[in-house]
């Protein structure tokens, strides 16, 4: 007989409302969502009086350096960080040592995580000039990863030639990294003696927008899926807002939906440091904007974690990219107290989008007969980002300082709690299902 477990007292954020309710969990699903006054019998009970229910988030673009970058980060310590913001999945990216490029270094990966992952997981295969029939032939990937232009790690696929091979053969989604490689070459020549504060304009808009287009293109001439990574700025929302077809998907970053230059490098140097870069403040307003106007369906973070010696280094030197996965949910809830956003579309962007754009089977909303991944918030609780207190072991965070408003209490996998008010449980997460 499958173990009951009862949430009551709290406000649950469901797909068509955000209502009083209990929920009633039977096993890993969720069985009944119940009105405030129907409490039946469970075997255990969770008192959320007070609290607000979420569907669990999905964190579709995360970098846990597992296998050999391990000092960084793993499966372990990024799903626990992933399991204490009230992250129940995580979609993983190819570039570690060695690369996800083939079908052991996947099947390596997914052992792995089975062993160590506090939360759900699921990965991508990752795109080279010649591992066609692995990407279209590796079992239950979230999809196709490919490094338009060049960032961390060695994985670059920039000649058309190969670009239309791949789009062309094969159903599956492909998510994209897209900076023009040609662009970003020519603009380094230009800033030789490049400073932190030519980092935006090396890795210009216009290398975005190139990518972006030829992307778009690819994915009309094929029909195929695709799916555009860490938009950055206002030229590729304003080509968008006219050229995204069907089959085509956004996403953006908190940093870059929230964070502006100059500003945030003089603040924190190096550690702002990612690709594509933070721009200027007009970028900013632009993608807020085409995230409420649904030209950007959904949020990742991008947690692509560096230690703090390796992030001291000089710019040329420094790696780019920043953790965020346990912070993920309260920078937006703390949108949610400014009155910038509403926890409908927090639910929206953050889980039930990522849920539907990788075709997630039965996660990403609070539903009858859905997986019970949720997450428990106090939405009055105010924190401030204490290094001290990150769980990523890179130790640190962009927000560090900051006062952030709305932090979970208890994170739910499958109907185990995995997070409880600093203590973790290990033994619910489970590999995605992916619908083809």
């Amino acid at each position: 007989m499958e173990k009951t477990f009862l949430i009551y007292g709290g406000t649950v954020v469901t797909p068509r409302e955000t209502i009083p309710a209990n929920i009633l969990i039977a096993g890993e699903k969720i069985q009944a969502i119940l009105s405030p006054e129907d409490k039946p019998h469970a075997d255990e009970t969770f008192d959320a009086t007070g609290l607000t229910i979420l569907p669990g988030i999905i964190d579709a673009q995360v970098h846990f350096r597992d296998p050999g970058l391990t000092y960084k980060e793993d499966l372990e310590t990024g799903s626990r960080a992933a399991a204490a913001g009230g992250v129940t999945s995580f979609l993983e990216m190819p570039n570690t040592k060695p690369a996800t490029t083939t079908a052991q270094a996947l099947a390596d990966k997914k052992k792995r995580a089975s062993e160590v992952s506090y939360v759900n997981y699921g990965f991508f295969i990752g795109a080279t000039k010649d591992n066609l029939d692995v990407i279209n032939s590796v079992p239950n990937v979230a999809g196709i990863k490919i490094f338009m232009g060049s960032s961390t790690g060695d994985l670059l696929v920039d000649t058309p030639e190969a670009l239309e091979e791949i789009f062309k053969n094969g159903k599956r989604l492909i998510a994209v990294h897209a900076e023009d490689e040609a662009i970003l070459k020519a603009n380094k020549e230009k800033f030789r003696q490049a400073t932190l504060h030519n980092h935006y304009a090396i890795r210009s808009p216009e290398a975005a927008l190139t990518s972006t287009k030829l992307a778009v293109k690819l994915s009309q001439k094929y029909n195929r899926r695709l799916h555009i990574l860490h938009l950055s700025s206002k030229e590729e929302v304003e080509f968008l807002s006219q050229n995204k077809p069907w089959q085509v998907t956004v996403e953006a970053t908190p940093q870059h939906l929230l964070l502006s230059a100059p500003e945030i490098y003089d603040q924190k140097g190096t550690l702002a440091q990612m690709n594509p870069p933070i721009r200027t403040r007009d970028h900013r307003d632009a993608l807020w904007q085409a995230l409420e106007e649904g030209i950007i369906d959904m949020i990742a973070t991008d947690h692509a974690p560096h230690t703090l010696e390796e992030k001291a280094r000089p710019y040329g030197e420094a790696p780019s990219g920043m953790p965020g996965v346990e912070t993920l949910l309260p920078v937006m809830l703390t949108e949610v107290a400014k009155g910038n956003a509403t926890l409908d579309q927090i639910a929206m962007w953050l889980a039930e989008r990522p849920a539907i754009v990788y075709s997630i089977e039965n996660r990403g909303f609070l539903r009858e007969g859905y997986f019970a991944d949720l997450v428990i918030v106090d939405m009055n609780e105010k924190r401030t980002v204490k290094r001290e207190q990150i769980y990523s072991r890179c130790g640190w965070s962009i927000w560090e300082g900051q006062e952030l408003t709305g932090w979970p209490v208890l994170t739910m996998v499958n109907g185990g709690i995995v997070y409880h008010r600093g203590n973790f449980t290990l033994g619910s997460g489970k590999e995605l299902t992916f619908r083809e």
